[in-house]
C-alpha cells in the first residue's frame, strides 16, 4: 500500500506519508551521503582550490533542495534521520581532512564531533519515545558556520590565513555546543510536557 495523500505521484498536490522511504527529498539526501567521501578525497588531491570551493557549496546549497522537496512532498521519519547525518558527513568529514593536514586545531572538531554524534543519537532515543525535536533556525545557522570556516581553509585567497581560520572554527564550535543545549532542552520539556487529551 503507497503511504501517501494521492494514488499518483505526478499529483500537484501529492504528498507523501510520514512511513515512506523512496522520495525525491530522500534521493537527494542519499546523493550527498554518497558524495561525501568524494569531497574528502577532492580535499585530500586539490586541497585549496575553487573547485573544491564550488563543490561545497553545491553540497551545502542541496542540503537546502532537499528540506525544499520535503515540505513541499511530505516531510517523512527516514528523511528527518537521513537528512543531519548528510549534513554530518559532509562537514565532518572535510573537517577531520582539514585537521588532519594541520590546517584545523583537533580540540574544536572532536567537541563538534561529539555534540554531532550525541545529538544524533540523542534525538533518536528521545523518538523512541514518541517525542520529535523540531529543528531550530539557530541550527541551521550553525551549519552554515561551520561551512564557513571549512571555506577559509579552501578558498584559494585565504588558505594561508591561519589565524582566521583558527577563530572561525572556534566560533563554529561554540555555535555548534549551545545549539545542542538548546536541543537538549527541548527535549527535556517534551519529555515532560504532559500528554494531550
Amino acid at each position: 500500500m503507497s503511504d501517501a495523500t494521492h494514488e499518483h505521484p505526478g499529483h500537484p498536490g501529492f504528498t507523501f506519508g510520514p512511513s515512506a522511504l523512496v522520495t525525491p527529498a530522500n534521493a537527494v539526501t542519499v546523493a550527498r551521503l554518497l558524495a561525501a567521501p568524494v569531497y574528502v578525497v577532492m580535499l585530500i588531491a586539490w586541497g585549496a582550490s575553487w573547485v573544491n570551493v564550488v563543490v561545497g557549496l553545491v553540497l551545502a546549497g542541496s542540503d537546502g533542495l532537499d528540506g525544499y522537496m520535503a515540505r513541499r512532498h511530505g516531510t517523512t521519519r527516514s528523511g528527518a534521520f537521513l537528512d543531519p547525518l548528510a549534513d554530518k558527513a559532509c562537514v565532518l568529514g572535510a573537517m577531520f581532512t582539514l585537521a588532519a593536514q594541520g590546517h584545523l586545531p583537533w580540540l574544536p572538531i572532536i567537541l563538534i564531533t561529539i555534540r554531532e554524534v550525541g545529538m544524533q543519537l540523542y534525538r533518536s532515543w528521545v523518538g523512541r519515545r514518541g517525542v520529535s525535536i523540531p529543528a531550530r533556525k539557530s541550527a541551521k545557522i550553525k551549519t552554515l558556520v561551520q561551512d564557513i570556516a571549512i571555506g577559509t581553509v579552501i578558498i584559494p585567497p585565504l588558505a594561508h590565513q591561519h589565524g582566521l581560520q583558527v577563530a572561525a572554527i572556534w566560533f563554529a564550535c561554540a555555535l555548534t555546543l549551545y545549539t545542542g543545549a538548546e536541543y537538549l532542552l527541548d527535549g527535556r520539556r517534551a519529555l515532560h510536557r504532559p500528554a494531550a487529551s
